[in-house]
């Protein structure tokens, strides 16, 4: 489970950040991977070459697999579980047959834009090949944006490939993403704002003070309630002044579905929890990492020096909480 949204700052920078929200331990940490580097491929024999660098959240399982992450021009891009996909079971001729843990890979590595990916992505072929970590074929479904705040979600399912525009700028789980749009119609009641005083009969019936304008907004940790939240603070979060700012901000609203240990409990007795929240500035391009050991922030700018490694680099995280020691 996980949630992802779009922001644009005052300065007109647009960023893409989100939870990772998963049950088993992805070890993921920063990782550069840089221009013209080959991936092997579960799904194909020659696998793929890269054009651009990028910087994400990932890990080294025989080759690197990358969750999220943005490229050197702009591009930022995040891979959400999706149980509804459906998968092809035969490579196509001429087509970049690929694996769904590799197409984020594919994305970072060789699109510069959204009507970049559109147009590319009708060679793509996503097959139904199992990951080496987790051991199925991943259900994933991915939300793409670039720095001029255009924003898609691409799922597949029996009919196809569907690459959807994202009018919200906000992404969760299952079901498809044309089903969470509608569902916002239930929604609209929701405003920053104080309710008005309403009667009944003879009495006047006064709301509660500040914040009666959001009753209603759902709390749990479904996606389709993690959606809803996300969309309805998106779009009233004061904006940000900065870069700096900027991340900050988003801190506070992915704060709202950010999903603690021990709350969210599987039928296996095991649970969801937010590993890390990924956050990319598509301007610069940077890639910020907070996990849930230690909530400080690493940030990693992709540099000429990364663009143009002999090999991906690889950055730690703390894995204990750390502080600003003031006595």
């Amino acid at each position: 489970m996980c949630t992802s949204l779009t922001y644009k700052n005052a300065n007109d920078d647009w960023f893409l950040a989100r939870t990772m929200d998963f049950g088993f331990e992805l070890g993921g940490r920063p990782v550069a991977i840089p221009r013209r580097h080959h991936f092997t491929s579960d799904a194909s024999a020659e696998g793929f070459t890269t054009n651009y660098g990028f910087v994400g959240a990932g890990r080294n399982l025989n080759g690197y697999i990358l969750v999220d992450g943005v490229n050197e021009k702009g591009v930022g891009a995040a891979a959400l579980y999706f149980n509804e996909s459906v998968y092809a079971d035969q490579p196509q001729n001429g087509a970049t047959n690929l694996a769904s843990h590799e197409v984020l890979n594919w994305i970072l590595g060789n699109v510069t834009s959204i009507l970049d990916l559109k147009e590319k992505f009708k060679k793509i072929n996503i097959m139904a090949v199992p990951n080496s970590l987790l051991k199925i074929v991943v259900p994933l479904h991915w939300i793409v944006a670039d720095n001029t705040g255009a924003s898609v979600v691409i799922e597949q399912q029996a009919d196809g490939v569907k690459i959807t525009d994202n009018p919200v700028g906000v992404m969760a789980n299952s079901p498809e993403f044309d089903w969470h749009l509608k569902n916002l119609n239930n929604y609209v009641q929701l405003n920053p704002a104080l309710h008005s005083d309403k009667s009944y009969g003879t009495l006047v019936a006064n709301g509660f003070g500040a914040g009666t304008g959001a009753l209603g907004l759902p709390g749990d940790y479904t996606s389709v309630s993690r959606f809803i939240r996300t969309a309805f603070t998106r779009q009233h979060t004061e904006v940000a002044k900065d870069t700096d700012s900027a991340i900050n901000t988003l801190t506070h609203i992915l704060n709202n579905v950010e999903i603690p240990k021990g709350l969210k409990i599987q039928a296996d007795g095991g649970f969801d929890y937010t590993q890390y929240r990924g956050y990319m500035n598509l301007a610069t391009p940077t890639f910020y990492m907070q996990p849930y050991a230690d909530q400080t922030i690493t940030k990693v700018k992709l540099t000429e020096a990364l663009l143009n490694s002999e090999a991906p680099v690889e950055f730690e995280l703390q894995a204990h909480q750390q502080f600003n020691e003031v006595n």
